[in-house]
């Protein structure tokens, strides 16, 4: 009886799992990724420096694969908030992710404070490193990432295109 059960919640759960790739576009397996890592220095805006790393390399189609340390200055839009809030004091990164493309990124942050608090949100312009960001980004070659505005949700959303082989 507890076998039947079992393929029965997995076949569920195969279904459910179906129903909800099918909505999204297969790429198949990237052979070429370049993978490049970079550190930020004391004083740098973190958004706006990885902006331009990534327009400088010409990265067409990336994402955070790390991005750890520390800000002395936040700027983050929380959650169905239209303007971004901002503090100051000592910040652990202990979250950076997100897609980045010369022709447009979209990162996410979490950071902490002395006494673990934690909040996070929408990426601004206007936090400053305090000692040092590590950023790795892992980036492919054959997609390539735009921003075209969706009409369900009235904001510029990813659009990825696979290029041709060449």
């Amino acid at each position: 009886m507890a076998v039947k059960n079992y393929f029965n919640n997995t076949s569920l759960f195969i279904l459910l799992l179906a129903g909800t790739l099918s909505s999204c576009k297969i790429i198949q397996p990237m052979s070429s990724t370049k993978v490049y890592a970079f550190r930020l220095k004391p004083g740098q805006d973190l958004k706006k420096s990885i902006q331009e790393f990534v327009d400088e390399k010409q990265i067409s189609a990336g994402w955070m694969s790390a991005g750890v340390g520390s800000l002395t200055h936040y700027n983050i839009r929380f959650a169905n908030q239209a303007e971004a809030s901002s503090g100051q004091g000592h910040f652990e990164i202990v979250s950076l992710t997100g897609t980045v493309s010369k022709n447009g990124s979209h990162l996410h942050l979490a950071i902490s404070d002395s006494t673990g608090r934690t909040i996070g949100g929408h990426l601004a312009d206007g936090n400053l490193v305090y000692t040092t960001v590590e950023i790795v980004i892992t980036a492919s070659t054959q997609l390539q990432f735009t921003r075209e505005t969706d009409a369900t949700t009235g904001w510029k959303e990813l659009e990825v295109i696979e290029k041709n082989d060449q």
